[in-house]
Formats: C-alpha cells, sequence, structure tokens
C-alpha cells in the first residue's frame, strides 16, 4: 500500500502535469475566446515592422497571418478574431510564456538557451550576423572592425556571437552595447560609434528605409548563424503542428517568393 505521503506526492504531480498540459492548449484557449494573438515586431524590417501607415507588414507578420487561417481552418471558427501584440526585443520570449501572445512572428533566432522556456515552429528564414558602417569608412569586413567601436542591440544572440568571435578571432574591436537597433543606427549615422553589427537581413531592411541608403555599406563577410522560426510555448505539440503545416504548404509553393518580394 502506498504511504499516504507518497499519494500525496503523487497527486500534486498530476495536478501539476494538468496545469502545465492547459496552459499550453493554445488551440483550445483560441476555439474557447474565439481569438488568436499575433506577436510582432514593430522595428525589424523587412521581417517584422511598421508601415507608412502604421500597420503591421512583413515577411514574418504575413506568414503568420497565414498561419492564423490555417488555425481559422483547423478549428471550424470562420469569425476567428486575428489581434496583433507589438512586442519588443526584450519582452518577445516572456510574452509567450505568460500567454500574452500565442505565437511571436518576427526575426528569433533558435537558441537551446531559448528551448528552455519556449518552443519554435520549423524554421522560416535563415541569415547571418554581420556589420553595417558608413561607406567611407573603409570596414567592408567583420576583421576591419579591429581598433573600432562597434554598437550591438543587447539581449540578442548578435551580441553573444560577436563577443565570441572577436575573441576567438584576436580581433580588438571595443563593444558597445544599446537598446534597441534604432539607436544603434542613430549612435553610427552621429559617428560614435564605427559600425552596428546585427543580423545582416533586418541590417539591410534598416537600410532600405534610410533616406540615403548609400551612404552605409555592409560588411561582406558574416560571424554568425541565425535560424529564424516562430516561438510558441512549450509542451504544445497540437499547435505547433497546425503552424508547421501551414508553413510546409507555403513553402512547397512559390507563394514564399511572393511574401518575401512583397516585404
Amino acid at each position: 500500500m502506498l504511504h499516504k505521503n507518497a499519494i500525496a506526492l503523487l497527486a500534486t504531480a498530476g495536478l501539476c502535469t494538468f496545469a502545465i498540459q492547459a496552459q499550453a492548449d493554445t488551440l483550445g484557449q483560441i476555439r474557447k475566446s474565439g481569438e488568436i494573438r499575433l506577436g510582432y515586431r514593430t522595428d525589424e524590417p523587412p521581417m517584422s515592422y511598421h508601415d507608412a501607415s502604421g500597420q503591421p507588414a512583413g515577411y514574418s507578420v504575413e506568414l503568420c497571418r497565414r498561419i492564423a487561417t490555417a488555425v481559422k481552418e483547423e478549428l471550424k471558427l470562420p469569425d476567428l478574431k486575428v489581434t496583433m501584440v507589438p512586442l519588443s526585443n526584450e519582452e518577445r520570449i516572456d510574452a509567450i510564456v505568460q500567454n500574452k501572445a500565442d505565437i511571436e512572428c518576427g526575426s528569433t533566432t533558435i537558441t537551446l538557451s531559448r528551448q528552455k522556456k519556449v518552443d519554435f515552429t520549423s524554421m522560416t528564414f535563415a541569415t547571418g550576423g554581420s556589420g553595417v558602417s558608413l561607406a567611407d569608412s573603409g570596414i567592408d569586413t567583420v576583421a576591419k572592425l579591429a581598433g573600432k567601436s562597434v554598437a550591438v542591440v543587447s539581449g540578442t544572440t548578435s551580441e553573444t556571437a560577436l563577443k565570441e568571435y572577436l575573441a576567438k578571432n584576436l580581433i580588438d574591436a571595443k563593444v558597445v552595447v544599446v537598446p534597441n537597433r534604432d539607436e544603434a543606427m542613430k549612435e553610427l549615422t552621429e559617428k560614435k560609434v564605427d559600425a552596428f553589427a546585427g543580423d545582416q537581413i533586418v541590417q539591410i531592411g534598416f537600410l532600405m528605409q534610410a533616406v540615403d541608403h548609400s551612404a552605409y555599406q555592409l560588411a561582406r563577410d558574416l560571424f554568425s548563424y541565425e535560424p529564424y522560426a516562430f516561438v510558441v510555448r512549450r509542451n504544445d505539440a497540437d499547435f505547433r503542428l497546425v503552424a508547421n503545416r501551414a508553413l510546409a504548404q507555403i513553402f512547397r509553393g512559390e507563394q514564399v517568393n511572393q511574401i518575401y518580394a512583397d516585404s
């Protein structure tokens, strides 16, 4: 016969397991509320940003809208409400953990450390860390950062990867950590730093939106590999499967090329 304390422990474990499962039932929650919440970044063109009219736009945003359509069909909810939830770099992971959004649609790199808290969909894009500098700076490779200062956004994979790359290759550069990409570009434009390190595709997006993008140049090499995916709650295989099926359907056809071209 089980000791009563053992029974109590088993019961507690069972309740904890049920709570975790309940928290991870995104499809059930959407069915009950009639709403899916898409988290997005406002400042990462061409992946996820506000367009000229202040509306969510970009490659990742459009893919997530397609996932919302797939969820609507899966749950047979023709009137499913799609709510866009703006998220900052600092809150994008916790917003999913804390159930403030159902999926994060930005430019988030898949990492093992992040998978301690969340899961990821299938990969949606691949890029790498690179540098952008003023056109007349002569910094056309990462190696030429030696003796220079380079801004990088706090809490990003680029921050970690850049520091590791510089140390490994004995490149003596001063790393200046800033809160966001707007601040990094401001520091670069005002010549307070010599370069700005970050994900190359996002840097390209920033330069495309610049008044005079010819005033800047991208480094010709990369210091990291950055595979993007959408963030979802852990242990929620059903919702992740619906999202991955939608992504597979898009990637098998020509839609993905058009989505990227329109971003």
